[in-house]
């Protein structure tokens, strides 16, 4: 059995129903919970827990090669970005969206395209 979104293969067992479609795990999570890069509350949250214990929020993996690869590059577009972690849309713009919570990175427009860079 395959996702009808990824189209990765399934268990049986495994497998969710959303609108009609059958998914995987991964894509039902994305589905019904969606990544907000533009959250107010999530901003204040993490101001907040870097506020209380007066340090930065820990960074994983993926998000250090994000602030390492638009330090390099000084701004690049999101495809490109992808491309250079070799990781799956929706795990990038998981880890974008709380580096943008953290204030760390955001995009702007260049020359009618939308370029990803450090805050």
């Amino acid at each position: 059995m395959k996702c009808d979104k990824c189209n990765e293969t399934i268990k049986e067992n495994e497998k969710m129903e959303l609108y009609g479609q059958i998914l995987c795990e991964d894509c039902y999570i994305d589905s019904i919970s969606p990544t907000k890069t533009c959250d107010p509350w999530a901003v204040h949250s993490a101001k907040s827990f870097s506020d209380e214990n007066k340090t930065s929020a820990s960074l994983n993996e993926t998000q250090s090669k994000i602030l390492q690869i638009l330090k390099e590059t000084q701004g690049i577009e999101s495809e490109g970005l992808i491309e250079k972690l070799q990781i799956k849309k929706s795990d990038f713009e998981r880890d974008f969206a709380a580096l943008r919570h953290m204030e760390k990175v955001r995009a702007e427009m260049r020359d009618g395209k939308k370029i990803l860079c450090l805050w």
